[in-house]
């Protein structure tokens, strides 16, 4: 204990702050369009930074890379140092857990130096011989990007079908390869946005985009024949399409899913016909998710009233005439369900936590499976097996890394199948992991988890990292992160607050999170790092924070509401541009989601979203160090938006503190493919609060 605690304190030791003196910041062109809406004047000078492409827009990107990179220099070391750490936990020569299908185990697997994974499989049989089937580091050729999406093999094994995005604009190529041979099978299906195959390996079943990125369309392809067939067309902005198949593979479902609504659409997995048959309709704010075994329909929904959602069953030859299996509960929120020949397991949520419900067709009846901690997270792996007793799930926590178990379904036994390694001297005994409940200005508890190093002196305030998103039923997992792992051996505390919008606490959580409820969202962030600071956790000058995409929106909210509150802030491909965004229908995800934010053509909606828009509430202020991280090829959310948005704030604040934007350009949202890249990525975001904390070396 003592070692560890003389560690810690040779890991505070200051180091040079930012660099505010030498680079000068570049200067975005003003160039004035009204964009005035129901009367409300607003004029936005940087309006320009959306032509992609263009010389001056790419070359102002540059810039600000370039002065980003100049005021964190004092701390080159410290950077380099973080990466080295977090190289040094993973595993960089390792596999994934495999997954047995039609006689193979199906596995990824990285080797040291290489960015990006390999797929392989390899017979059952023991000393069977490691067949690899994709080699991303060799794919990628000259392309800056890769990243497989879809990966299917077919009903009897023989062929593969995947899709490939290229820049991380989230379009996806098909691939269908000769699994015996290795071979590319020819076919022309272009790019998909989800994809399934028929029954045997002849027929794919697949989803299109139109032009602002909604899946609007299903079609089928033969490839012996070269057939095409268009099936389904939604013509409803606010829906989109996904196209899935029964594990039993007796049906492909093409699910058409809002916000708030959805409907299924059944062919018989062997049809050549064309008609696709609704199962229950579509229905407005009802919900249901389909299934199949044994004759009968099995639907996850929130039909009936049963708002936090039930488990219901129908025959094939009255798909809509429902019994309850598992009846709604009002405290437990039933999330998803996998099934197989003989059993269920049902995922269900409460008091924030999840929980796996195995139910057994034989008896009727059902038990959970046990968890170990107070906060963690769980949910299924790999189960690409029909007929199985064996369940696989994917169990981590905050101190504790990802392990994927084998659940006997039948006497609930698990088997230990793959433990990720951490290296480095990692040991959960070094950590504690808490939960706890903030209460927000209007007496709501909020769901509170922490994670630090166990001999922390608790007894003063301490570096704290808030983390939060609050959006669309999301809940935020309690997982662990070997990087995080630099910043908790410093000292620093990791909290992720469970706000209202997400879906931690049910469908009512979520309700009271979104449209004209959506202040409820942003106010429970700043209360729980008030509560934070009240209690004495942490203080204003110790307390960072950092939230991405609909939680960028969080960050640009919260620190226009308390900029106080924060000694620094990251603020990671952040929605924060709302006003513009969502009245523009030819950008991704704008119509559809006119029933999360609201629809600024319609007055009383457009003031919802006025009243909370980041970047049109930008006002005089000391605002804290801010790091803006956007990504050239996000298709959804506009690296623009957190360029206009810091070009802005730096115009109007009045604080001394560092100003940073950071743009990858070539990547999309979730950053950068390859592995080594990410990890870089993340010891400038972990230097840069560090910095900001006047901490580490």
């Amino acid at each position: 204990m003592l070692r560890l605690l003389v560690l810690m304190c040779a890991l505070t030791v200051s180091v040079p702050a930012f660099d505010l003196v030498n680079p000068k910041p570049p200067v975005a062109a003003k160039k004035p369009k009204d964009v005035t809406v129901h009367e409300d004047k607003r004029i936005d000078d940087y309006f320009w930074l959306r032509e992609k492409g263009q010389p001056e827009v790419v070359n102002y990107l540059e810039q600000e890379n370039a002065y980003t990179e100049a005021v964190l220099a004092p701390a080159k070391e410290l950077r380099a140092a973080l990466y080295k750490e977090m190289v040094g936990r993973i595993k960089e020569d390792d596999s994934s857990a495999p997954v047995p299908f039609r006689g193979y185990a199906y596995y990824t697997r990285t080797e040291k130096d290489r960015q990006y994974p390999i797929y392989c499989r390899k017979g059952l049989a023991a000393g069977a011989a490691e067949e690899i089937l994709l080699d991303l580091n060799k794919m990628i050729g000259t392309n800056t990007y890769i990243s497989v999406g879809q990966y299917h093999v077919s009903d009897d094994g023989t062929r593969l079908a995947y899709a490939v995005d290229w820049t991380g604009y989230r379009q996806y190529e098909v691939f269908v390869m000769d699994l015996a041979t290795k071979a590319l099978i020819p076919q022309a299906i272009g790019k998909v946005a989800s994809l399934e195959w028929g029954a045997g390996h002849d027929v794919l079943y697949y989803v299109t985009e139109n032009d602002s990125k909604r899946s609007d369309k299903l079609h089928r392809w033969t490839l012996s024949t070269g057939k095409h067939e268009l099936l389904y067309e939604d013509k409803d902005e606010l829906f989109n399409l996904d196209v899935q198949k029964s594990r039993d593979n007796q049906f492909i479902f093409c699910l058409s899913e809002s916000k708030l609504t959805t409907e299924v659409f059944a062919l018989p997995a062997v049809s050549t016909g064309t008609e696709l048959k609704s199962l229950l309709g579509r229905t407005e704010n009802v919900k249901y998710f389909a299934e199949h075994r044994a004759g009968k329909f099995y639907y996850v929904t929130n039909r009936d009233g049963a708002k936090n959602y039930k488990v219901a069953a129908a025959p094939d030859t009255a798909p809509a005439q429902l019994a309850d299996i598992i009846p709604h509960n009002p405290a437990i929120k039933v999330e998803e369900f996998d099934m197989f020949a003989g059993h269920m397991v049902v995922t269900e949520r409460e008091n924030g936590l999840p929980h796996l419900r195995v139910y057994d067709f034989a008896t009727g009846r059902s038990k959970r499976l046990e968890m170990p901690d107070a906060a963690y997270e769980v949910g299924g792996d790999r189960n690409w097996e029909f007929d199985t007793t064996e369940y696989r799930f994917n169990y981590q926590s905050l101190a504790r890394p990802p392990t994927v178990y084998a659940a006997n379904l039948t006497t609930g036994a698990r088997t230990l199948i793959k433990q990720t390694e951490v290296l480095g001297g990692f040991a959960p005994k070094n950590y504690k992991s808490e939960r706890l409940w903030a209460v927000a200005r209007d007496g709501t508890k909020v769901p509170l988890s922490i994670v630090y190093r166990a001999d922390l002196d608790r007894t003063k305030p301490q570096p704290l990292w808030l983390y939060g998103y609050g959006s669309y039923g999301i809940s935020l997992p309690v997982s662990f992160s070997s990087s995080r792992v630099s910043l908790l051996d410093r000292g620093v505390i990791y909290v992720i607050a469970h706000i209202r919008g997400g879906g931690e606490l049910g469908e009512e959580w979520r309700e009271a999170g979104r449209m004209e409820k959506k202040m409820n969202t942003f106010n429970d962030f700043v209360d729980c790092a008030q509560w934070l600071v009240d209690r004495h956790w942490t203080t204003p000058k110790q307390l960072v924070t950092s939230g991405g995409s609909a939680g960028g929106l969080l960050m640009g909210a919260v620190l226009n509401q308390r900029p106080d509150l924060f000694a620094a802030a990251i603020v990671q491909v952040p929605f924060v541009d709302v006003l513009n965004t969502m009245l523009d229908a030819t950008l991704p995800l704008t119509t559809e989601e006119y029933i999360e934010w609201g629809n600024p053509n319609i007055k009383e909606q457009y003031f919802w979203m006025r009243a909370y828009s980041p970047y049109d509430n930008l006002k005089k202020a000391a605002y804290p160090n801010l790091l803006v991280n956007v990504s050239y090829n996000d298709s959804q959310v506009p690296y623009w938006e957190g360029t206009k948005y810091l070009a802005k704030l730096r115009t109007l604040d009045t604080g001394h503190n560092a100003t940073l934007l950071h743009a990858t350009m070539g990547a999309g949202h979730g950053g950068a493919a390859g592995r080594y890249d990410a990890l870089n990525d993340v010891a400038r975001n972990y230097a840069f609060f560090l910095q900001a904390l006047g901490m580490s070396k």
